[in-house]
């Protein structure tokens, strides 16, 4: 009887499990206290340092997706269950990483496998705390800030990743990097040159120290990042109503509904998106997956205190990990509304970020459309719509910079990418103080007396799951020719005419932007318009910008993917991380350069769209002490996907 129960039990809470989410609701509180609860209550809880590194909702099958979808919006009150709850987890214990999936309907460690390859998961927050703190307590770097004469507490130490440069790697490692405050709250600004310390994170101790020279410390004076009080901007504008409806992680606004997500790694995932068409009276699918896959952000220094600064942020620390808290009228408007983060600590306990995402309707005082007609004999006709949009927004700040990251939905159809980059430059102490007397290649620009901001990139690469009415869709260039006008009809000498080609695989669809002029179209070769074209949606670029880092550059090998800006893969759920799921300290052989080498078909298929935002940042004065935003982005419009403006309807 007792076992009649507990199996009754079990299903009862298996079908509760399955009924009340959305199957690609981010992990709750609640479930991600279980999945520490099944982890700690499994053998794994033997293991010496267990700490948990990765832990997020594991993958559904899409098609079991997409038919909970298709049921529920087809008839709500009779929608079929949603796929089973599990989480995806990745614990290190004993020296080893255990990628594990928890069943969370039977409380059950379903998989474990023990991850052999090269690169190791994401640091924890309490791994970068204690490796900051360890150079304070460490003999040698006391002297050496003795001998500079600086006050060992005013000095705040900061880990940074190493990766990997051809040698064989045994050992998780960081390099900790200090700073001198006094005086100054931005800690950044006034480094203490020379010093570099190595640390075996698994050990948590100092393995290697060097002190190679001293460089005069950057002044305090003129450093403060900190707006006065009273100076900041108020908000004069969006303060309508939100215009908008929240229900669990499903977002409503206009013509659009999709799903608001929230992980560790990622940060904001949006997916499930589709746009409402007034023709057609139906909601028609655009995107089902879409977020940051990994930054690269390589700095142009090649001496021994700055070399190894190449970091993949996503991948070795977190953008959800790095959420910050959004400030009211400062990051978001007084209209927006706001969705905390929920995540796993190392030791698995719940973690909250208050405000991790707000979603706001934007009045930006732009013209949506607009059309003044004096042809109409005694009329003059004005008309026009003003743009006005909904915001979904995010700032991960990662060590010195902080990143603004907005996906913008308009009622034109179009979803508008944008990425702003603040914050603080990272910079170098040196003897100079005027550029006049500057006599080598520094790496970068003197910013202030005894103070040069390193040259650096930043990459940030976008997994854009597009299912374009429908899941089988096509990547096509569409690319314009010069052609000559010939014959005597037209004293016009040239035109340019527009050739599609159809990518049939995925090396044919990898791009670098710039060198011809083309549309880039994914569309639905199976859907068309009543006028015959083939339905899409157009990926509108940005700058054209790839790394200039040579082929055969170890930070390179590891970021190969950043050599193109557009790639093409075909759908595999377990490829979303651009750099490869283990980033930190990684060879570059797993990720998507690599997976894109099978050269799977493309045409007609189920398939993932990757956009790189680049930015080669040159450093000037203006951007001292803390940088104005710069902005990039990119955007997906549609193209013959509507019969007419949508605006008009």
């Amino acid at each position: 009887m007792t076992v009649l129960f507990i199996a009754l039990v079990l299903i009862l809470q298996c079908c509760f499990t399955t009924s009340i989410y959305h199957p690609l609701d981010p992990l709750s509180p609640t479930e991600i206290n279980k999945v520490r609860l099944i982890v700690q209550k499994s053998h794994l809880a033997t293991l010496p340092n267990l700490t948990f590194h990765y832990v997020d909702i594991e993958e559904p099958e899409k098609e079991d997706v997409l038919k909970w979808l298709s049921s529920s919006s087809s008839n709500p009150k009779r929608h079929i269950s949603a796929p089973p709850r599990r989480a995806h987890v990745v614990v290190r214990g004993g020296g080893d990483a255990h990628e594990l999936v928890v069943d969370l309907g039977t409380n059950i460690i379903i998989s474990n496998h023990v991850y052999t390859g090269n690169g190791y998961p994401p640091f924890t927050f309490n791994e970068l705390f204690k490796a900051s703190k360890l150079p304070l307590t460490y003999p040698k770097f006391k002297k050496s800030i003795s001998t500079r004469g600086l006050n060992l507490s005013e000095v705040s130490c900061i880990p940074f990743t190493i990766g990997w440069y051809g040698e064989h790697i045994t050992r998780r490692a960081l390099k900790v990097e200090c700073c001198y405050r006094g005086g100054s709250v931005n800690v950044f600004t006034r480094p203490i040159e020379g010093i570099t310390v190595l640390v075996d994170v698994d050990l948590m101790k100092i393995t290697m120290y060097t002190d190679r020279f001293v460089a005069p410390l950057p002044k305090a004076k003129g450093t403060d990042f900190q707006i006065p009080r009273g100076k900041s901007n108020s908000d004069h504008c969006n303060k309508t109503s939100s215009g908008f409806s929240i229900e669990g992680h499903k977002v409503k606004w206009a013509n659009w509904v999709f799903h608001v997500g929230f992980n560790a790694r990622a940060g904001m995932v949006i997916s499930t998106a589709s746009v409402f068409d007034a023709i057609k009276k139906k909601y028609r699918s655009v995107l089902y997956r879409g977020h940051v896959s990994e930054t690269f952000v390589p700095y142009m220094d090649p001496t021994n205190e700055w070399y190894f600064r190449t970091f993949m942020d996503i991948g070795e620390f977190g953008f959800g990990r790095s959420a910050d808290v959004l400030q009211p009228l400062i990051d978001c408007p007084g209209n927006a509304e706001y969705v905390d983060g929920f995540m796993a600590g190392a030791d698995g306990e719940l973690q909250k970020v208050p405000r991790a995402i707000c979603i706001f309707e934007r009045y930006s005082g732009d013209v949506a459309m607009r059309h003044t007609e004096i042809n109409v004999p005694g009329k003059l006709i004005r008309s026009g719509q003003q743009e006005k949009t909904l915001v979904v927004r995010m700032v991960a700040t990662v060590g010195n910079y902080d990143y603004v990251l907005d996906w913008e939905f308009k009622q034109s159809g179009t979803i508008k990418v944008g990425v702003g980059l603040t914050g603080i430059l990272e910079v170098k102490a040196t003897s100079y103080t005027n550029a006049d007397q500057m006599t080598e290649n520094v790496h970068g620009t003197l910013v202030s007396e005894n103070t040069v901001a390193v040259n650096h990139d930043h990459f940030l690469t976008y997994y854009l799951d597009l299912d374009v009415d429908g899941n089988d869709n096509s990547f096509v260039k569409a690319k314009m020719k010069t052609a000559r006008a010939n014959g005597d009809a037209s004293p016009r000498k040239s035109y340019w005419k527009v050739v599609r080609e159809t990518a049939k695989t995925e090396a044919e669809a990898r791009l670098r932007l710039g060198l011809e002029a083309a549309d880039l179209l994914i569309v639905n070769p199976n859907r068309k318009t009543r006028l015959g074209n083939h339905v899409g949606y157009r990926l509108v670029t940005g700058q054209p910008v790839t790394s200039l880092l040579a082929n055969d550059d170890y930070p390179q090998i590891r970021a190969s993917y950043t050599k193109y800006q557009v790639w093409v893969t075909a759908y595999n759920k377990s490829e979303r991380w651009a750099g490869g799921f283990y980033a930190d300290r990684s060879h570059g052989d797993d990720g998507l350069a690599v997976w894109s080498k099978r050269n799977r078909a493309i045409e007609n298929k189920d398939i993932v769209l990757w956009y790189t935002v680049g930015f080669h940042h040159i450093p000037y004065q203006e951007d001292f002490p803390a940088m104005s935003t710069l902005h990039g982005g990119f955007e997906l419009s549609p193209a013959n996907f509507f019969e007419s403006n949508p605006l008009l309807k």
